[in-house]
């Protein structure tokens, strides 16, 4: 049988060329042959297209290359330079070491600032390339976690670039990415470096840009996907703000972040100040804006890898302290103190805690960790600080950080040590009553499941709120050897319950003797092992059993995902 031969050909315009594309089959043919060939119009020979140099130059492909390379740093030499010599990464170093390597696609790369109604195209091209705004997409520690669970949009402010403010074309660009977050569901990594808005961006007709979408599209994001905020340098006005609506603010020893930068307090009759007063690091620590404090811009890097990889899944490769020293943690004596930040790190993975916030709500541990590779969030009471009471901004710092685990799916841990809420004139003027609040709306709307641990003391109100509003909220309430629970402080509860019996002793010494067997009847009736005998929570248990209770969270948590997308609710910013 004869081959066939079918042909298609294709007319071009004058001037142009004739394609030819033609396919011979036969019965002895295993696979289709293709053949192409170009004919010029005016009858030139034919040119196989096997025979293309794939190398050859092309001029319009030349000045795509050009204008692409134009941003980098190795062709901003001088910019860098200056960067480097301040001690300082650039936007492009920075993306490079966080996202895994080749696979960042940027977007939005050729666009420069709005400028040209005051200087050239050309200048404008080399002076603010990518206006600014370094971002797409990339994978982020697909290494440990896989490329299934990496993706991820980056977005980086290039104070290079007319000192990191935000134009017009950069908003657009910001909410294209931002955008993209929504619909695929990815995590965002911002830095957030410069001022507000650039009031030189002219090509436009711009009044007040009240109508900029960006800061609503960030803010949509908050509790439908982890966002990570780092700050280096000056973060001021508009880049504070989108710095202010992530879930985790990282900041370096040399931050400023600032609502307002130097040019807006001297223009709102505030005085001239330098930009190194403005909200430094020593401030926004211990206030609470900043949630992990760093040394530079690759510690923030490292940090950020580390804090979203909580939120993209397990991971296989985990090793555990030898659990029976959870056993000799807490001292057998009772009033003597211990380190609760030490019994997290004893049943966490090796090398799994990050704590955030520790630099504000001194009375609370609030940390990401894991347990056999599995995620968990951690809130923790600490003896050292007021004994243990919660305060109000040790609630407050719980209440925001169960948000951010409930909105996020990862289960929870509490380790209670608390003689309960702090209480008193002075508290009162903090408005604890509505602080201390938050601990039992926010705990009674958990989606995610809990489990407490109740380590030494379980009293009162601030006991329950450790458990989510009751020890029957939990997946599992349990307690250790050392644990001890009540109503209220015990000492307390003997003076007020029986006030009118000793208040009816004479003898001083007589009257301390029945206080102290009162009080000491009433420890024995608020052990561990009695309340657990009672039914009023689940267990005392073996310190060194304590994972294998965190477990069943993990694996139920596992077991029924949250389906893609839904959002539980967003994340308070405080």
């Amino acid at each position: 049988m004869e081959a066939m031969k079918m042909e298609h050909v294709v007319e071009l315009p004058a001037g142009g060329t004739v394609l030819r594309l033609a396919v011979e089959v036969g019965d002895t043919v295993q696979q289709s042959e293709l053949l192409a060939t170009v004919e010029h119009s005016d009858g030139e020979a034919e040119r196989d297209l096997g025979q293309i140099d794939l190398d050859a130059h092309r001029a319009d492909l030349a000045e795509v290359s050009r204008r692409h390379e134009q941003g980098l740093d190795e062709h901003r030499t001088e910019a860098v330079a200056k960067r480097h010599a301040q001690g300082r990464r650039t936007a492009r170093e920075n993306l490079a070491d966080l996202v895994d390597e080749g696979s960042f696609l940027e977007y939005g790369s050729l666009v420069f600032a709005a400028q040209e109604r005051r200087r050239s195209k050309e200048e404008l091209q080399e002076r603010t390339p990518a206006d600014g705004v370094v971002g797409g997409l990339a994978d982020i520690n697909g290494d440990i976690i896989g490329r299934a669970n990496s993706a991820a949009v980056v977005v980086s402010y290039d104070y290079t670039v007319l000192a990191g403010t935000q134009g017009m074309r950069g908003h657009l660009k910001k909410d294209r990415l931002f955008e993209l977050a929504e619909k695929r569901r990815l995590p965002v990594v911002l830095f957030a470096e410069g001022g507000g808005g650039r009031p030189g961006d002219v090509d436009h007709p711009v009044v007040s840009a009240l109508d900029t979408a960006a800061f609503t599209l960030f803010g949509r994001l908050s509790g439908l996907v982890p966002t990570v905020g780092i700050a280096s340098g000056r973060c001021f006005a508009g880049n504070a703000a989108l710095l202010g609506t992530c879930d985790v603010v990282i900041a370096t020893e040399d931050a400023n972040i600032g609502m307002g930068g130097p040019a807006m307090i001297e223009g709102g009759g505030l005085g001239v100040v330098a930009p190194e007063e403005i909200g430094p690091i020593d401030v926004q620590h211990a206030n609470g804006v900043v949630d992990i404090r760093v040394a530079d811009d690759e510690a923030a890097v490292a940090a950020a890898k580390k804090y979203l990889s909580y939120f993209q899944g397990p991971i296989a490769d985990w090793t555990a302290p030898d659990q029976r020293l959870l056993r000799h943690l807490v001292p057998e004596n009772r009033k003597r103190v211990y380190d609760m930040r030490a019994v997290l790190h004893a049943f966490a993975d090796e090398d799994s805690v990050l704590e955030l916030r520790d630099g504000w709500g001194a009375g609370m541990v609030t940390a990401l960790a894991r347990v056999e590779g599995a995620p968990i969030g951690v809130i923790a009471n600490v003896p050292t600080h007021l004994g243990g009471a919660i305060d109000a901004d040790a609630a407050d710092k719980a209440a925001r950080f169960l948000q951010l685990c409930d909105a996020h799916g990862l289960p929870v841990v509490s380790l209670c040590d608390t003689p309960g809420f702090m209480v008193g004139p002075e508290s009162e003027k903090t408005a604890t009553v509505r602080h201390f609040s938050r601990l039992f709306v926010i705990g009674a709307n958990l989606s995610v499941p809990i489990g407490t641990v109740v380590v030494r003391k379980a009293y009162g109100l601030g006991a329950q709120a450790m458990a989510g509003g009751s020890t029957k909220v939990p997946r599992f309430t349990v307690g250790w050897p050392s644990s001890e629970f009540g109503p209220m402080g015990l000492e307390g509860a003997v003076r007020l319950g029986m006030r009118r019996e000793l208040e009816a002793i004479e003898d001083d010494a007589e009257r301390a003797a029945a206080y102290d067997a009162a009080v000491a009847a009433a420890y024995e009736n608020g052990k561990g092992l009695n309340v657990a005998a009672h039914w009023e929570i689940d267990d005392v248990i073996d310190p060194a059993d304590t994972r294998r209770w965190i477990t069943t969270l993990t694996r139920e948590s596992a077991a029924t995902p949250r389906p893609p997308g839904r959002r539980r609710s967003n994340v308070d910013t405080w």
